[in-house]
């Protein structure tokens, strides 16, 4: 059962990924590009050049887990780092479901594409 609770770090990585990429892509990705350890119980989360794909890993103690989500128009409101050289956002939780969702977190509206 997937909990994603208050207590769950989120790291959101800034760059585009090719989202081919499945366990071991995701897992060399978090290991080398992130430099985090994906067997901490975090979620990770990549997108794709276009930004209207996410694909997610994370550790839940007994396997990984691959998640995916395909917006059928319109894209996520991706999120820019402080610094220019920032490889990774630490997001929280509540953070990652306004961005899943279609929330805008930069002026807290609802994408276009969001219905109801």
């Amino acid at each position: 059962m997937l909990n994603f609770t208050g207590s769950l770090r989120v790291f959101l990585g800034v760059e585009p990924v090719d989202l081919r990429k499945s366990f071991s892509g995701l897992l060399a990705l978090v290991m080398n590009r992130l430099k985090e350890d994906p067997l901490q119980g975090a979620l990770f989360v990549f997108s794709n050049r276009s930004r209207s794909r996410l694909k997610m890993l994370y550790w839940d103690g007994t396997g990984l887990w691959v998640l995916v989500k395909r917006l059928e128009k319109g894209t996520f409101a991706w999120p820019a780092p402080a610094e220019a050289a920032a490889v990774k956002l630490q997001l929280t939780p509540e953070a990652l479901y306004l961005l899943t969702t279609g929330v805008d977190m930069r002026g807290a509206r609802f994408r276009a594409w969001y219905e109801r």
